[in-house]
């Protein structure tokens, strides 16, 4: 674990003791040694599942999965940025890359905990760099408002969920996640059972967030630089899906009866968010909602606690997090070039920037989960399952993933076909990093075809 841990930590005092002109430069390299490193955990051979244990943090096949995507991801993000904070002084670049380096430190440990309270309180810890990155460096004014959605929604929802693991403490006495799938079954038959069963799903569900509780996800993207955007939609919703799946095994009793209106919640939500998507304006707003239509999916498949809908979780979450971070680079490239996230306003880029149609094309490709992408596998995981569980839901999974294609391929044609307006004059062509970028959030997706078993955790 350390050896991932300590170089991350140390990145900080190596972007601030970098001459200027190595700060970009040295923070990539850095991180991707880290990303490259942390791609040996893949490798369990352990019988029991459990590997680098230590006193509060072990690896399991469910957690390395995201633990390696959260490394990723830092590279990613410092290409990214390197080009819309080059205009900023030289200390607000280096804070830039502490925030980033700093979320990242919180997300290893918050994967990587056996302590359910250590989770918690690395779970509560990402929400201040988000906050900082999304009200400091957010495009527009509104950013204040969406930085208070994004905290209060957020607070509102784990305050219950430290309640709830306090009780659960004072009841088994330990909250390990090793001894905790040990404990005895009690039989939860009291309204405040039934409380106690909400109080630990709420914080997940609204961190996924599930449909009812998502207003503050589209605020937070559509205002978050890219850096922002990339980090919430590949890694902070997994936050949520990876509480729900480790304390689900706590409240199996109860589970049975009080997970239909998140399951129905969950699937509607597909359905709606989806038509929303359809009426967009605003790309990044589009992306956005297109993550609450997958995570909610992504719910339903761990709410059914079957071990098909729980790998499928899996899988969609770690597919989602590569395709949802892919779409938010292209729409920030198209944003650093026109200065416009309105689709009506920047269309046609085909004609100016027939390379970055390539990108576009395979993006929304795997948005819509085009076989053999990892997405179909995840997505067919968890509607043959809800299907196996009633087939009713075939009505509402059918018409989400159909609404998907739809909304997928009105987002590949709005801003790629088409006559070039007429103010788009001078457009600067597209660069390496770019594409470097994009290379490194499809190639992943890709070489995953080969061999899936890396993502299906530890139910199969």
């Amino acid at each position: 674990m350390l050896k991932v841990l300590l170089p991350t930590i140390m990145l900080i005092p190596a972007t601030w003791l970098s001459p200027k002109k190595l700060v970009w430069p040295a923070a990539l390299a850095h991180s991707l040694l880290i990303a490259l490193i942390s791609l040996t955990w893949l490798n369990n051979t352990f019988e029991t599942g459990w590997m680098s244990l230590n006193q509060h943090m072990a690896l399991d096949p469910l957690s390395t999965p995201l633990l390696v995507l959260t490394c990723w991801l830092l590279p990613l993000m410092i290409l990214a940025s390197q080009n819309h904070t080059a205009q900023e002084p030289l200390s607000r670049q280096r804070m830039y890359i502490t925030l980033l380096t700093s979320l990242q430190i919180f997300l290893i440990l918050a994967f990587s905990a056996t302590e359910v309270i250590l989770f918690y309180i690395m779970f509560e810890a990402t929400l201040v760099p988000t906050l900082v990155l999304i009200t400091r460096w957010g495009n527009q004014a509104e950013r204040l408002n969406a930085g208070t959605y994004f905290l209060f929604y957020t607070l509102a929802g784990s305050l219950p969920l430290l309640v709830a693991l306090l009780l659960l403490q004072t009841t088994t006495g330990s909250l390990s996640l090793l001894t905790l799938q040990c404990s005895p079954y009690f039989p939860m038959v009291s309204l405040a059972d039934k409380l106690w069963w909400a109080g630990c799903l709420l914080a997940f569900l609204v961190k996924m967030p599930l449909y009812g509780m998502h207003l503050w996800l589209p605020k937070a993207h559509v205002e978050a630089p890219i850096a922002g955007s990339m980090v919430l939609a590949a890694v902070l919703l997994k936050l949520g899906g990876y509480g729900m799946m480790r304390m689900m095994t706590i409240l199996e009793p109860l589970t049975k009866q009080l997970s239909y209106p998140f399951l129905i919640l969950a699937l509607w939500g597909v359905v709606m968010t989806g038509s929303i998507c359809l009426r967009q304006t605003d790309l990044k707003s589009l992306i956005a909602y297109s993550s609450v239509g997958h995570m909610g999916l992504v719910a339903a498949g761990i709410l059914l606690q079957t071990p098909w809908g729980l790998t499928g979780a899996l899988i969609l979450m770690i597919a989602h997090g590569l395709t949802s971070s892919a779409l938010f680079c292209l729409a920030n490239t198209n944003y650093e070039r026109t200065h416009t996230r309105t689709m009506v306003l920047a269309r046609g880029l085909q004609m100016a920037l027939p390379l970055m149609t390539t990108w576009w094309f395979t993006a929304s490709l795997a948005n819509l989960a085009l076989p053999p992408l990892p997405n179909l596998m995840g997505e067919l995981m968890i509607i043959s399952s809800l299907f196996n569980w009633s087939w009713f839901t075939i009505i509402l999974t059918g018409a989400g993933t159909l609404i998907t294609a739809g909304y997928s391929l009105y987002m590949f044609l709005m801003t790629q076909r088409g006559p070039l307006p007429l103010h788009m004059v001078a457009i600067d062509p597209s660069h390496t990093r770019e594409h470097l970028l994009l290379t490194l959030h499809t190639l992943p997706l890709l070489l995953l075809i080969m061999k899936p078993a890396l993502i299906w955790g530890w139910t199969l």
